[in-house]
């Protein structure tokens, strides 16, 4: 991987999503219920990364113990909600088989969490890093200019939403 020395922002003047997914292995020793779900994810990844207009941008994966992340870049939240409910792709069915093998029964749990950016209201740095997140899926800069802060680098986000008293 190219290490981009110096300090690097991701530019973007177009709306995106950032999804969090993730499960949590709650009883090691029921590997009937959490095996197929672990093993469902790369699938699904192999078909967006094939598939370049379902809208999926890029993601990474984190493994902590007893629980997997995915960070994901989607172009838009429609495009998100049809990978999920289209019966041709792999999520779907693999959302019933959970429902049917684990549902509520405790020993399996998923969470996820989605975020709908709007353009100038992100913020991010990379120092001495390969492209990473949000930088190696949209445009990824040099910091330049009088862009070295984090507030400079969101001064039209927080300037319309400071309120003064």
């Amino acid at each position: 991987m190219q290490i981009f020395a110096g300090r690097y922002t991701a530019v973007t003047n177009d709306p995106f999503v950032v999804f969090l997914i993730g499960m949590r292995i709650n009883r090691l020793t029921a590997v009937r219920q959490w095996l197929p779900v672990a093993r469902a994810m790369p699938q699904m990844l192999t078909t967006l990364y094939k598939h370049p207009e379902k809208g999926f941008l890029g993601g990474h994966n984190f493994v902590a113990w007893r629980m997997p992340l995915l960070v994901s870049y989607w172009r838009s939240f429609d495009d998100l909600e049809t990978f999920a409910r289209n019966p041709s792709d792999p999520h779907l069915a693999a959302w019933k088989q959970f429902n049917q093998a684990v549902g509520a029964d405790g020993s399996v749990g998923i969470w996820h969490e989605t975020y709908l950016v709007e353009p100038e209201k992100y913020e991010c740095v990379y120092g001495n890093m390969p492209r990473f997140g949000l930088g190696a899926v949209v445009e990824h800069m040099p910091v330049v200019g009088g862009y070295h802060t984090a507030r400079k680098r969101l001064q039209t986000a927080v300037a319309t939403t400071e309120v003064t008293i």
